[in-house]
């Protein structure tokens, strides 16, 4: 059992003990369990970082076992530089998400920590899957945990979020495996993806795949206009379910496209790219204008990342280093800042229990301390330079600038967009004059909150300061994946 297999089964085993823990009753020893089971499952994946090796496309940490003989299916685990990255970020928010629910969640805590436990470890092997049935289970997977949590500790209309979360991404995953089944017998009996990657495939055998693949993906993404779920399931959702949603499971989407529709499916890629760069371009643009009239907070921030993805997109489909190495950093700094923004109104909502922008008001002469980290996550979600959310961002900018100048002046001009809606909610929230009495009587963070907070602004500031460590892992994966999906794959006749 190598370092992939510990980052997946150790928070799932420790979410099978944690449920099976009783109820409330032992409140206090299950969150010292989740907490320090989540630790452990971030320091598993910390040798990852320290051992990989920047100059090699080649899969690494590779685990391979039997599993289904007689289907030639494998236990096939591994990662590059275009997943690595995605293994530390998920345990790390994990161990974020427990000590934010610290002392939030008191109903069913064993089964809330052991939910995001079981997430945690079926995300990571989404990441680290190279065998394509045990990518679909993992992918799955995903769904009846998130469910869970959305529908049970989630806000009043939880059960409609949580059905139109499930339906939406259930849905779009079924003509996936239809597609995973047509590559498992064209390839002569096998599920690996890598062997899936050199195969000769016709041109409508291309389209037919890559669009199976576009609809599983693409919701889960999400892309406009498939992307009406998104919201809903962020508003009901707890503040762990959010920062997760955000952080980690959109990325599933982007990092598909990645391992699947680029490499499998080159030539459709190609032809289909305009489709997928105006799909890009209609989120960044119109889904800013929506965020611009958002009145509830977390709907604001959710329509913010659905236009964030839209640059991942648009960087994958402009086929070049700069825009798809930008797409994949802006996954990794997504993570952070949209997982600090969400726990941020979670800070608000335990003290106030409202999201509305109206209900607020000069949180900043109240909470100081607070609004000080509140305000530097909103300028990295707004690509500030110095930030996390400005090294993806421009990245992205360039590398579309390279390709077509005015698709590049579009894709930057509507960073003017992600300011306007971003700052207008800072000054409604937390500057000027004290609003209410509500207000008049927060208490600043904890402690606890306080080190939470701390945490991810390190993050958010390291990465943006010096984001050499993320670009230099990538590059080797990146160009290799460049030069793969430029060869035609259609067979001579």
């Amino acid at each position: 059992m190598g370092l992939l297999s510990l980052a997946i089964w150790l928070p799932i085993l420790a979410g099978v003990v944690l449920l099976a823990i009783g109820r409330d009753q032992n409140a206090p020893q299950v969150r010292w369990i989740a907490l320090i089971a989540a630790f452990a499952s971030f320091v598993v994946t910390l040798p990852l970082i320290g051992g990989f090796r920047n100059d090699t496309a080649a899969m690494q940490f590779v685990e391979k076992f039997d599993w289904i003989e007689r289907f030639n299916v494998h236990y096939h685990l591994g990662v590059d530089g275009l997943s690595m990255w995605f293994v530390p970020l998920t345990a790390f928010i994990t161990v974020i998400v427990v000590i934010a629910a610290w002392q939030v969640i008191t109903d069913r805590v064993n089964q809330y920590m052991g939910a995001f436990l079981i997430l945690s470890g079926l995300m990571v092997g989404v990441f680290a899957a190279l065998d394509g049935l045990l990518f679909y289970v993992f992918f799955e997977a995903t769904l009846i945990p998130m469910y869970l949590i959305i529908g049970v500790w989630g806000g009043p209309r939880r059960v409609y979020a949580a059905f139109k979360f499930f339906l939406y991404t259930l849905a779009g995953s079924l003509l996936m495996l239809v597609a995973l089944i047509f590559l498992y017998y064209k390839s002569g009996g096998s599920f690996d993806i890598l062997t899936w990657h050199k195969l000769p495939l016709g041109m409508s055998a291309q389209s037919y795949l890559f669009f199976a693949f576009f609809l599983a993906f693409a919701v889960k993404v999400p892309m406009w206009p498939v992307h009406t779920w998104l919201p809903d399931a962020h508003v009901e959702a707890p503040t762990g379910g959010s920062v997760v949603l955000a952080a980690i499971m959109l990325k599933l989407g982007c990092y598909g496209f990645l391992r699947f529709s680029l490499p499998i499916t080159p030539d459709a890629s190609h032809h289909f790219a305009p489709f997928i760069i105006a799909l890009s371009l209609i989120a960044v643009v119109y889904i800013g204008f929506v965020a611009l009239v958002q009145q509830d907070m977390k709907k604001l921030v959710a329509y913010s990342s659905i236009a964030h993805m839209g640059f991942v997109t648009l960087g994958f489909f402009i086929f070049n280093e700069l825009g798809m190495s930008g797409g994949i950093v802006q996954m990794i700094s997504h993570g952070f800042v949209s997982g600090a923004m969400f726990l941020c109104i979670g800070v608000l909502y335990d003290r106030v229990h409202s999201r509305e922008i109206a209900a607020y008001g000069g949180v900043a002469n109240t909470m100081p301390k607070f609004a000080a980290f509140a305000v530097l996550f909103a300028m990295a979600n707004c690509g500030l330079p110095g930030t996390a959310g400005f090294v993806g961002e421009w990245m992205v900018i360039l590398g579309t600038v390279k390709a077509n100048f005015w698709l590049g002046f579009i894709a930057a001009t509507t960073l003017v967009f992600g300011a306007a809606y971003t700052l207008w909610m800072v000054k409604r929230v937390y500057f000027g004059p004290i609003a209410n009495d509500h207000v008049r009587e927060l208490v600043d963070i904890d402690a606890r909150e306080f080190a939470m907070l701390a945490i991810l602004a390190a993050a958010v500031l390291f990465m943006g300061l010096y984001p050499k460590p993320f670009t230099d892992s990538m590059h080797a994966s990146v160009d290799n994946l460049l030069k793969h999906a430029a060869v035609s794959k259609i067979p001579s006749p």
